[in-house]
């Protein structure tokens, strides 16, 4: 009787252990990372030069690389090689790929906002993004009061429009919106004539006009709708990842890195056509490189 109640309490000792574990890696990945050996970075497949696809499983991009750089560092710490994952995310599905443990880091082109922060976590800031306009060349479009009766595109799951419309130069201006799965199919909506303009992130808007067929037939425009701050996003309270890469990201600025960095995805042509997006470094994204924080949009609005 007595080996039975001892083997009972042997593993109900190793269940518990085993569920404190599995719930320490539910916000953990460093422990996650060091008990399986590896980590999912989530990606965008046309995200500008922030992050996208270069076709075969591979990905790159501004983010990509900063994350990159941040699983090195996790390597150390776990003190073992890890395989790192690629998992396509999309603007409706990060969120809840985060929050379930299929995504450990999300490095895309999320806007850091209040009603997401009560769901997920953010890096400190890395880019300031401004919402823009995207039209073709002959359009005759050249601001929000010219979208007037137009058909406006943009991207499931993101809030661009919704800034357009609260936009006080928006006023009594009426319009269609249609929807693209991701920001490649919501430019084609605009390039193919099914929509008049792509509202988005500028730095999305111009790296998709890079690769379009014909850069020159395409141009920004207008007034900027918003100003983002864009992050990577971990799990919420996860404390050892977020000041892991908060760490990564502050040595890019300090060594200068953080500058390369920007140049050669921005202002360098870049794989796989070799066109430069020739976006220049914002005096908004500086001051979030020399003041590092983690202020959701909303605290930008206040300024």
């Amino acid at each position: 009787m007595k080996k039975v109640l001892l083997a009972a309490t042997l593993a109900a000792a190793t269940a518990t252990a085993t569920t404190g574990t599995a719930f320490a890696q539910a916000t953990d990945t460093i422990a996650k990372a060091k008990s399986t050996g590896s980590v999912t970075m989530g990606v965008r497949e046309s995200s500008g030069a922030l992050s996208y696809t270069l076709g075969d499983g591979k990905y790159a991009g501004f983010h990509v690389e900063i994350c990159q750089r941040i699983l090195a560092e996790l390597e150390k710490q776990a003190g073992k090689k890890l395989e790192v994952r690629y998992q396509p995310v999309t603007s409706q599905n990060r969120i809840p790929l985060v929050q379930n443990g299929t995504v450990d880091i999300e490095c895309g082109s999320t806007t850091n906002n209040a009603a997401r922060a009560k769901d997920v976590g953010f890096l400190n800031t890395t880019y300031v993004e401004e919402v823009r306009i995207a039209v073709k060349a002959n359009s005759g479009i050249k601001g929000i009061a010219d979208l007037k009766g137009k058909t406006i595109a943009t991207t499931t799951g993101t809030t661009s429009v919704q800034h357009l419309r609260k936009h006080e130069r928006a006023n009594g201006v009426d319009f269609k919106e249609v929807f693209g799965k991701d920001h490649a199919d919501s430019f084609l909506l605009m390039e193919s004539g099914r929509a008049d303009a792509f509202v988005m992130d500028g730095s999305i808007l111009a790296g998709n006009i890079a690769n379009a067929k014909n850069p020159a037939d395409f141009k920004i425009v207008g007034e900027v709708l918003n100003v983002e701050p864009i992050a990577i996003m971990i799990r919420k309270d996860d404390a050892g990842l977020k000041k892991l890469g908060n760490d990564v990201i502050a040595g890019l600025v300090k060594s200068g890195e953080m500058n390369k960095l920007w140049d050669k995805w921005f202002l360098q042509p870049i794989p796989p056509k070799n066109v430069k997006v020739g976006l220049a470094l914002s005096e908004s994204t500086k001051d979030a490189w020399a003041n590092p924080n983690d202020k959701p949009m909303e605290d930008y609005a206040k300024k």
